[in-house]
């Protein structure tokens, strides 16, 4: 049995999860009743009565020594693991812990930064709002949950590719050339401009192409943005059966806060309790998502989803006008961040602004930026009696000036420019209006329909069979961790469908020794190993991490270094473990651009060990070349 809090620190219930066996569990010790006007309070009480001592217990630890317990085990084999991130405390199993965080972060953005924000938008007043919400938490880690033990790609935290160099190539520029210059050319597009495409089959990417002023979209935000795509319509991955939907999705940069209310009810996930239903969204709003950005570290956007065939999506990501306005509240957000850092290592003066734009500069501009915002309907009030705090006690000459006594206005500021964040975003303060015009929805799902027609039965069955399998080796997942993404052969393990394995009990027993091998490997990586070699009966199981330069030259290899038990799990969605590895690696190379590569191998066992080692460094050189393929 599982469950997942987020409480504060005075143990007050923000958000739950819980599978079925939990919730019989409690109900069992506290005697829940599900009479009609009980559920919700009476069970939420419960699990509050169950983790207060807990969390209360976790909180003044870290007030009084500066440190807590991060996970424990009880007489009845429960175990519990906690995680304290922005004033939030996270009970479950690690893992979950930190893709809940990377889903608020994709939900909220820069309301995430401020712990009293945060509340607000994970525990609502308004009763049927909160339902909403909570159930569309639960569904994402639901499927997040279902995704993880059924597809590679979640496995290992990265997004699978359909191997097909033309079909790939044809698609980008029909992307570039004909949808993309189409909506951006016509003016019912309300001010939008496209600047990211990709095409999804399943959870497998055919194409992806980016405009020349777009920023990367980073890997990790590429896989949370699959993982609602797949929340709002669940593959059900059957070859015999095309009576499934398919979707085309729209995803646009727009500077308005996620909408929950807009998202398909996803109904793979059941709630614990009795919740009101969500109302039927419009087919042609927006649901609203927060993603990393070039210089900022969150920028809102919208995405539209429409269907196209069964289990084929194309995602959009466009800007619209008034995104500058958020890129103005993360430049300040930074430059407060960054001083209350500098004053709470005792940096006082000049020194404290080092690294920054003058100070007067920052003062101008943040004063002429809230004259602004005031002029766009934004309650300033607070931020300007906050402003007004702030420069009293650093300016005027009977302030304390830029010292420690200056950190609680800091943290002030900090917390009214979340709070204009929210305002500005939220989805409530998106009209009718802002949004891509139905029409040219329709125009685009058209002509990628009339694109891929010939193609969509071929696609459908390619995500089942992508990689024809080599004598004597088993499984293998070849990770390109640069830009996020793999190549391996399929996995399917229903009695209906057959791939490289097989079906049924053959292709699930080897699926369990895959994923075997993949939470191995990872937990030796952690410890700072690079490369795994074992035995286990009848298979023979290789792990590979190496490191290259742009030109396909493997570099030397160093050691990795070694992660306390209790860092976050390695993988993207919880901290992007790799990323950090590869800032850490290039520290030696640094006027290299360099590469980060995984291999993970099943052989059978009765192959000579030297000659495994051979067909995986074989293996590694003949899928260098097919990541290549023009992706942006």
């Amino acid at each position: 049995m599982k469950c997942l809090l987020v409480a504060n620190e005075s143990a007050e219930v923000l958000f739950y999860w819980t599978d079925t066996e939990f919730e019989q569990w409690i109900q069992e010790q506290y005697g829940v009743s599900q009479e009609e006007g009980e559920g919700l309070p009476a069970f939420e009480d419960s699990i509050n009565t169950l983790f207060a001592p807990i969390i209360i217990s976790c909180s003044t630890m870290v007030d009084r020594l500066g440190d807590n317990y991060t996970s424990f085990s009880t007489a009845n084999n429960h175990i519990y693991v906690l995680q304290q991130v922005i004033h939030r405390m996270y009970i479950d199993l690690k893992r979950k812990i930190y893709v809940m965080k990377k889903l608020t972060e994709i939900m909220f953005g820069m309301v995430t930064f401020g712990g009293a924000l945060l509340r607000k938008e994970l525990h609502p007043q308004d009763t049927e709002q909160r339902n909403r919400l909570w159930k569309k938490l639960r569904s994402l880690l639901e499927t997040y949950s279902r995704l993880r033990e059924s597809d590679q790609s979640f496995l290992v935290e990265t997004v699978e590719r359909l191997i097909h160099p033309t079909l790939c190539e044809q698609c980008i520029e029909f992307l570039e050339r004909r949808l993309v210059q189409q909506i951006n050319s016509n003016m019912d597009r309300m001010g939008e401009e496209v600047l990211h495409a990709f095409i999804l089959v399943h959870t497998k990417l055919l194409t992806f192409y980016s405009s020349r002023n777009a920023s990367n979209l980073c890997p990790s935000d590429l896989l949370a943005l699959i993982i609602l795509v797949q929340d709002l319509y669940p593959s059900k991955i059957n070859l015999d059966d095309t009576s499934e939907v398919g979707y085309l999705c729209i995803v646009t940069v727009d500077p308005v806060a996620l909408n929950w209310s807009n998202y398909a009810e996803n109904s793979m996930a059941e709630d614990s309790l009795q919740t009101l239903e969500a109302p039927t969204p419009d087919p042609s709003a927006p649901c609203r998502v927060f993603l990393e950005a070039k210089e900022f570290p969150t920028m809102p956007h919208s995405m539209y989803c429409l269907p196209l065939w069964p289990g084929i999506t194309l995602v959009l990501l466009t800007k619209i006008p008034n995104s500058h306005v958020a890129a103005s509240v993360c430049y300040f957000l930074e430059a407060f961040v960054k001083l209350e850092k500098r004053l709470c290592e005792g940096h006082e003066g000049a020194a404290a602004m080092r690294g920054q734009p003058s100070v007067q500069e920052q003062r101008s501009r943040l004063e002429k930026f809230i004259k602004t915002w005031a002029s766009m309907d934004i309650q300033t009030s607070e931020l300007q009696n906050a402003w007004t705090d702030f420069k009293n006690k650093a300016f005027s000459r009977s302030g304390s000036g830029f010292t420690r006594d200056l950190l609680p206005s800091c943290r002030n500021m900090k917390t009214q420019l979340c709070g204009v964040y929210r305002q500005f975003f939220a989805a409530e303060c998106m009209g009718s209006s802002q949004r891509l015009a139905p029409h040219l929805q329709e125009r685009a799902l058209s002509m990628v329909q009339e694109k891929l027609m010939d193609w969509k039965d071929f696609l459908l069955v390619k995500s089942k069979r992508n990689i024809t399998m080599f004598p004597g080796l088993i499984h293998f997942i070849y990770v390109d961790r640069s830009n996020g993404q793999m190549i391996a052969p399929s996995l399917n393990v229903t009695d209906r469908t057959v791939s490289e394995l097989g079906k049924g009990p053959l292709a699930d027993f080897i699926k369990n020794k895959i994923w075997s091998l993949v939470a191995t490997a990872q937990r030796y990586l952690q410890k700072g190993y690079a490369t795994v070699t074992l035995r286990d009966g009848d298979y023979f199981y290789c792990y590979f991490l190496w490191f290259e330069n742009e030109t396909g030259y493997k570099l030397e290899v160093i050691d990795i270094p070694s992660s306390p038990d209790d860092a976050a799990p390695v993988g993207m969605l919880t901290c992007d473990y790799y990323r950090r590895l590869l800032r850490y690696y290039s520290k030696k190379y640094q006027n290299e651009v360099v590469k980060c590569y995984e291999l993970f191998t099943v052989h059978l066992g009765v192959i000579p060990n030297e000659y495994i080692l051979q067909h995986c460094s074989q293996l590694a050189r003949k899928l260098w070349e097919p990541t290549r393929i023009p992706l942006l």
